[in-house]
């Protein structure tokens, strides 16, 4: 069974809070960065990418199991030292600049994974 380290955190459903991405919305975001690069001469800058709103770990398992139309088998263990309650990215810098921001839903994300899966 897969394991979710912690449903005690101070979050809104208990669980850890990130910022999750979708890998075309990431594939995206690094020729839109390229671009940039090759069109203005010595740019040296990072981006954070990413939706810029949390989502929990039980809203992604949520997802996944309505999406897909499966139940998964999980269990709750005590939290993992050094795990930080929420965490996800400030994507203003890569909006404004590079004019680029993720596209995909949470429940896309979910789809495409399962998909992917079933396909290895």
């Amino acid at each position: 069974s897969m394991q979710i380290f912690g449903n005690n955190y101070n979050t809104y459903d208990g669980t850890c809070v990130r910022d999750y991405i979708h890998v075309v919305d990431l594939a995206r975001a690094h020729v839109m960065a390229l671009n940039h690069i090759l069109n203005k001469s010595k740019i040296k800058t990072a981006y954070n990418l990413g939706v810029g709103k949390g989502v929990s770990v039980q809203d992604v398992i949520n997802s996944f199991e309505k999406v897909n139309s499966l139940k998964l088998n999980y269990s709750f263990k005590d939290r993992r030292e050094g795990d930080i309650e929420e965490i996800y990215s400030d994507v203003k810098k890569s909006k404004n600049i590079l004019e680029w921001e993720s596209k995909k839903t949470l429940d896309e994300m979910m789809s495409s994974a399962w998909k992917w899966q079933k396909n290895l």
